[in-house]
C-alpha cells in the first residue's frame, strides 16, 4: 500500500483513509510516466474543439503544456457499480497485514472517492452465494457516505462474521445484477474467486449477462500473491482448512508446490483467455502490494470509456 498499512488502520472514518490512499496516489503520478493522467482523470477534461475557450485552465497548461478546461459539478459521466464479495474466503490472510476483504474494503473506498471527484454516480453491491445488500447509483456527498457507513459496518463486524460460514456464488449474484440493472453502468467486481472451477465457468456466462445487458465490466481478482498464488510457506506440515465449508487437509507444501504453481498458472491464463472473448476486463490485486497498479487499471479503464 501506498502508505504503511499500520498508519492507514489508525486512520478514522474511511472517507479519510480512502482520501489518503487517492491523494498519495495521484502524488505518485506527477512522479511517474503517467504525469498529467491524474489532472485528467480528477477535475479535469482534454480540450476537444466546440469546447467554450474561456475555460481553459491556465496553470494546467503551465505545468502539461496542454490543454483542458474544467469539469462542473453537474456533470456526471458515467454510472458506476462496486460490487464487492463479502464471503467467508475473503477473510483470509496469512503473510498480509490485511486480510483480502480489508484490503478490498478500502481498494472499494478508494474506487468511490475517486469515481465521486470525477462528479459519476456509484452505487454499491455486496454479495455472497445472493446479493445482500445493493445501493443505487447516486453522485451525490450524502449517498457517498451511506456507502462509506456500510463499508465501515463489514470493517467492524469482520471478527464476528469470521464464525459464520458465506460460501461464494458470484455467478448467481452477477445474473441477478444483471437483470436488476435498468441503465447502462461500469460494473467494477472485486473477488477472490474462490469457487469450484467448475463455477467459473457460470461465472464466465454471468460476465456475459452483463455484457449483453450493455454493461462495461471490470473484475478484480484480490488474492494473497504469496500463499494463494505461490504456495510459498516455509518448509514444514501445515493444516489447511477451507474457510467455506470447514473441509481439513494436512500437507506439505513444500511437495506440491511445483505442481501446484503450473495448474495455477494454466487455469488463471484460460480464465484471463475466457474474460478477454466475453469483453471482460480482467485484473489481479495482492494484498501484499500498493493499491496504485489497481488505482491505475481502473482510471485506464475509465479514460476508455470516455
Amino acid at each position: 500500500m501506498l502508505l504503511d498499512s499500520d498508519i492507514l488502520t489508525q486512520l478514522a472514518p474511511l472517507e479519510m483513509k480512502a482520501r489518503r490512499i487517492v491523494e498519495g496516489f495521484i502524488s505518485g503520478l506527477h512522479r511517474s510516466p503517467y504525469h498529467g493522467f491524474s489532472v485528467e482523470f480528477a477535475e479535469h477534461k482534454p480540450y476537444n474543439q466546440g469546447d467554450d475557450f474561456k475555460h481553459i485552465d491556465w496553470k494546467v497548461y503551465g505545468k502539461t503544456e496542454r490543454f483542458y478546461v474544467k469539469r462542473y459539478e453537474a456533470e456526471t459521466n458515467l454510472r458506476a457499480h462496486v460490487v464487492l464479495d463479502v464471503s467467508s474466503s475473503m477473510h483470509y490472510k496469512y503473510f498480509a497485514d490485511w486480510s483480502k476483504l480489508k484490503y478490498a474494503i478500502h481498494y472499494a473506498a478508494s474506487l468511490m472517492y475517486m469515481m465521486h471527484r470525477q462528479r459519476d454516480a456509484c452505487g454499491m453491491v455486496l454479495f455472497d452465494d445472493e446479493i445482500r445488500t445493493q445501493f443505487p447509483t447516486k453522485s451525490s456527498y450524502s449517498h457517498l457516505r451511506l456507502l462509506y457507513t456500510e463499508l465501515e459496518k463489514l470493517l467492524q463486524d469482520e471478527k464476528n462474521e469470521r464464525e459464520e460460514r458465506k460460501r461464494s456464488a458470484s455467478a448467481n449474484a452477477l445474473h441477478t445484477l444483471a437483470e436488476s440493472l435498468k441503465n447502462r453502468s461500469l460494473v467494477v467486481i472485486i473477488t477472490d474467486l474462490f469457487e469450484n472451477v467448475s463455477g467459473h465457468d457460470s461465472l464466465i456466462s454471468a460476465m456475459r449477462h452483463l455484457r449483453h445487458k450493455r454493461h462495461e465490466v471490470l473484475l478484480f481478482n484480490v488474492l494473497e500473491h504469496k500463499s494463494e498464488r505461490e504456495l510459498d510457506f516455509p518448509d514444514g506440515r501445515y493444516l489447511f482448512e477451507d474457510m467455506e465449508t470447514g473441509e481439513e487437509m494436512e500437507m506439505n507444501p513444500a511437495q506440491f508446490r511445483e505442481s501446484y504453481k503450473k495448474k495455477v498458472r494454466e487455469y488463471t491464463q484460460k480464465f484471463k483467455i475466457a474474460c478477454n472473448e466475453a469483453g471482460v476486463d480482467f485484473e489481479e490485486i495482492d494484498t501484499q502490494k500498493p493499491f496504485d497498479l489497481a488505482l491505475l487499471a481502473y482510471l485506464n479503464k475509465r479514460k476508455r470509456l470516455g
